[in-house]
């Protein structure tokens, strides 16, 4: 080979390296469409929800993950369009851990009146497109979320969004404002899915120095799910079943 025919090749060579990002840039919308696109997806979601309950195991351990600290169980109960309650279950090992999941619990009842507020949406968010991944073998686009405000009911972190569903896969973030004084360095990994029709969140975990007692990290699984109003009332009773409900049961 003569050192022509091996500088000809080298050249080539670069001409195909430099090409390659061309080759595989990104095809994603405009981060304008993906947001809007969120946004028509989250409203046809909310429009199948259905009355329904479910079981979450929530599990606490301390610094070292091979071993629980403690195991609650708990009841959640919806009832679109804002009814949420819950009841402790079983639940063994430190108090703190049924302190921690009621505490979680309560404050999902108290914002699912007020969904706008704490949306994935422009109205509480900037945004900034941080490239694709793949998760739970689907391919998402990633983006970067900036609280327009601080509160602690909203992220500062990324959300992978569907690219056909524009529906989203995972959320991971800390609270733009510390939720409470007793808790330092909050990590929050959301996880959702398809229940029954419904895209939800199916789990969580939380990474937080308690004050006094150090690192915890407490992790949340939905292990079963019943729809129908009947299934929401054996967690928020009687009184919660509905007049056309009451009459099924007569029949």
């Amino acid at each position: 080979m003569t050192l022509r025919q091996i500088t000809r090749g080298f050249v080539l060579l670069l001409a195909a390296v430099a090409s390659t990002p061309a080759q595989s840039a990104s095809t994603a919308p405009s981060l304008e469409t993906i947001v809007a696109g969120m946004a028509q997806a989250r409203a046809e979601n909310r429009a199948r929800f259905r009355s329904h309950a479910v079981t979450r195991q929530y599990t606490l351990f301390g610094k070292e993950r091979d071993k629980s600290k403690a195991e609650v169980t708990a009841q959640i109960s919806f009832v679109p369009p804002n009814s949420k309650k819950f009841a402790i279950g079983q639940s063994s090992g430190s108090g703190l851990g049924v302190r921690l999941v009621r505490r979680m619990l309560q404050g999902e009842t108290e914002i699912v009146g007020d969904h706008g507020a704490t949306d994935i949406s422009a109205a509480n968010y900037d945004f900034r497109f941080a490239g694709e991944e793949t998760v739970n073998n689907q391919r998402c686009y990633v983006l970067e979320i900036l609280p327009k405000r601080k509160h602690k009911t909203l992220l500062r972190g990324n959300v992978w969004v569907d690219v056909n569903s524009f529906l989203l896969h995972r959320m991971v973030g800390e609270p733009a404002k510390s939720p409470s004084w007793w808790l330092k360095n909050v990590r929050i990994a959301l996880s959702y899915g398809d229940v029954d029709g419904m895209w939800l969140q199916t789990g969580s975990e939380v990474t937080t120095n308690v004050r006094i007692v150090g690192q915890h990290t407490m992790v949340a699984l939905d292990v079963g799910y019943e729809s129908g109003a009947l299934a929401a009332a054996r967690v928020l009773g009687p009184a919660a079943l509905l007049p056309s409900v009451k009459q099924e049961e007569r029949d």
